[in-house]
């Protein structure tokens, strides 16, 4: 059964994995078999994780660009086709978080979530998913939600109506995608403990909130998300499409 989840093969392109999540997601992916696209706004950063995977004995490349610019991203789609790169699985992943209430937000601080966390999986899933209907093999893409996806929290209005557009969005993709056996799916991370997260970690009244509200009683880590991301990349989900898998620990099973 080891097969189902074999990605040997197949190439991952993650955005936002030159650290935090993505990386996690990519170096997971890449265990499982597939060579992997990095990708970040730094070179110099994106160039020293893939230095990484690459010392670690797996295969990995990486681009620098900003995901929420169509130009950048679909440069980067027609230099993978001169380079016979073909992105089997897509992961987005890039994302912002910006906290004040929204009687206080700004409308480009608000835009700038939006582009971020939401617009840009549509700019680089377009560019994936026109490449995948033509090999006419398929594809695999993941988009990474939240637990805002489905509730809601003071001062992250921005942030909740992106990742709650990244859940209509996945099924979005599903209906006019699964056709072309692409299957879209979703992962909603609960509290995870990232260098985003650092300044709420830090906030002893936050951190005991987290712990207690939650059935796990503690923060995620982002090697927690990796079995559900080689899952829905890999024919183990061939029949899973415009679903959202939410890694919480249980906190929204319960009141």
């Amino acid at each position: 059964m080891t097969h189902l989840f074999d990605l040997s093969g197949r190439t991952a392109f993650v955005t936002g994995s030159a650290r935090g999540i993505g990386y996690a997601l990519a170096e997971g992916l890449a265990a499982a078999g597939a060579s992997v696209v990095l990708n970040g706004t730094r070179a110099d950063t994106v160039a020293e994780s893939v230095s990484k995977l690459v010392s670690a004995g797996y295969q990995a490349q990486g681009r620098a660009f900003d995901v929420t610019d169509e130009a950048a991203v679909a440069d980067a789609f027609a230099q993978w086709d001169r380079d016979g790169v073909q992105i089997d699985i897509l992961v987005n992943n890039a994302g912002i978080q910006f906290r004040k209430p929204l009687v206080d937000l700004e409308l480009s601080d608000w835009q700038r979530v939006i582009d971020t966390n939401l617009t840009s999986a549509f700019i680089v899933a377009k560019q994936a998913a026109r490449r995948m209907i033509a090999r006419g093999k398929g594809g695999k893409i993941i988009n990474i939600g939240s637990l805002t996806s489905e509730a809601g929290r003071a001062t992250v209005g921005a942030y909740t109506a992106a990742k709650g557009g990244i859940k209509m969005l996945t099924r979005a993709m599903s209906a006019e995608w699964a056709v072309s056996n692409i299957q879209a799916n979703a992962i909603g991370p609960g509290y995870i403990l990232t260098d985003m997260n650092k300044p709420l970690i830090e906030n002893a009244a936050f951190d005991a909130w987290v712990k207690s509200s939650n059935p796990s009683q503690r923060w995620g880590t982002p090697d927690e998300l990796v079995g559900t991301a080689v899952y829905l990349a890999s024919p183990a989900s061939s029949y899973v499409n415009g679903q959202i898998i939410y890694v919480d620990g249980g906190w929204l099973a319960v009141l």
